[in-house]
């Protein structure tokens, strides 16, 4: 999915979450080559012109998401969890540490350590160059409801990441999981690991729901939500004219 409508059906999902019309989510998507600028990011991280960019098929989008500059593309699970903190916990540091812990156990299941690093959001691993990053964290809070989320390395071409300063770390290395292991891995098996983990980690039941079915579950939302505001704005209006 390419990175502007994944980002559209986030938002439509944080309205339809606050609104307690659905659940959690926790959507995985892959995007075509992209790099994004998250809200506190500096232009100057991005390495190369933009006609460059657009002459490589590389699309460009500023997000509202926290961290630098990172880029997306295939060969790389992308998660956006849609959680309502409210019901987990109020607390920003320890939400992020939980998305790190479930990157760090599906990356163990592998035979491969990853840890954190102090003051460096994401997950890491030991190499023979240094400290890589195998995953990104990049998050996005509206009323304790999140979107955006982590970007875990699994078979992506790691050449993209010379376009920028990846998160803004100069001198720190990116990998994959299939560098470290030296052999192809499944994108899909690693997505399973992931959403096992992320049910262990908030004590959630993971339910497969199909795009479509979730895209059912928006639009019965969406058009209760639009014949509420239509009534609401029907009796301000009738209001008014007594007035």
């Amino acid at each position: 999915m390419p990175y502007a409508p994944a980002c559209d059906l986030q938002r439509r999902l944080v309205q339809a979450r606050k609104a307690h019309a659905v659940p959690d989510v926790l959507l995985f998507c892959e995007h075509p080559h992209v790099v994004t600028l998250g809200r506190n990011g500096q232009r100057e991280h991005l390495r190369v012109s933009r006609s460059l960019l657009e002459q490589m098929n590389v699309e460009f989008h500023p997000t509202d998401r926290g961290g630098d500059i990172t880029y997306h593309g295939p060969g790389q699970v992308v998660g956006y969890p849609i959680l309502d903190l409210a019901q987990h916990r109020r607390d920003v540091r320890w939400y992020v540490e939980r998305l790190e812990e479930i990157m760090i156990r599906a990356t163990a299941g592998y035979g491969v350590a990853a840890k954190r690093l102090e003051d460096k959001h994401g997950i890491w691993v030991g190499t023979p160059v240094g400290e890589e990053k195998l995953a990104a964290l990049g998050i996005h809070l509206s009323r304790w409801v999140t979107s955006h989320g982590f970007a875990y390395n699994v078979s992506a071409d790691l050449r993209y990441f010379d376009l920028i300063v990846p998160c803004g770390l100069v001198g720190k290395g990116v990998t994959s999981l299939e560098r470290i292991l030296g052999r192809a891995v499944s994108g899909e098996e690693v997505r399973g690991s992931l959403a096992r983990h992320f049910g262990e980690v908030f004590e959630r039941t993971m339910i497969p729901v199909s795009r479509p079915e979730l895209e059912e579950a928006l639009a019965n939302y969406e058009v209760s939500a639009a014949a509420y505001e239509c009534a609401r704005l029907e009796v301000t209006a009738a209001k008014g004219s007594q007035a």
